[in-house]
């Protein structure tokens, strides 16, 4: 196998990643509809030990108030379309599909600038490094569609040498 698909196969590994944890929270959406998010939010958050008058804890428990059921539904349904996008980049990176190639790198470098934002306006290690990690992808999606450019350009002028 060679280098470049080793690398495919890994933003492919990450996607899937990506997809499962998805799944995971569009599965716990699910189960949210129609219970007292509010309540179940502060039992996690005593269960995890956190600050309840903490800023992210507060905020949950004081915007999940507000939240209604077709609200919760409408997340859940986004949070199962994300998951379906993410398996099936990761199966088509694994496979070699170029299309995702391409999929990829437009979805990753699209991020790029709600990352650089929200670095500038409150930041963290963990968006640095979700932001790190989204730039070498982008990054080595670049080189390799590049590479597959330059592949292509070199054997259409093969072709054109033969046919001469």
């Amino acid at each position: 196998m060679s280098k470049a698909k080793r690398g495919v196969r890994a933003v492919a590994m990450l996607e899937a990643s990506k997809g499962v944890l998805s799944l995971m929270v569009a599965i716990a959406l699910h189960n949210l509809v129609g219970e007292d998010v509010q309540w179940m939010l502060r039992s996690v958050i005593a269960q995890l030990h956190l600050n309840p008058t903490g800023y992210v804890a507060h905020l949950l428990i004081e915007e999940s108030q507000h939240l209604t059921a077709s609200q919760l539904k409408l997340v859940e349904f986004g949070a199962f379309a994300y998951t379906a996008i993410r398996f099936i980049e990761a199966f088509g990176l694994w496979h070699g599909m170029v299309w995702t190639e391409w999929f990829a790198f437009l979805s990753g470098a699209i991020y790029i600038p709600f990352e650089l934002y929200e670095m500038a306006t409150n930041f963290n290690w963990l968006t640095t490094v979700i932001f790190v990690i989204n730039v070498i992808v982008v990054w080595y999606m670049y080189t390799v569609l590049q590479s597959q450019r330059s592949e292509r350009a070199k054997n259409a002028q093969m072709r054109e040498r033969n046919n001469s």
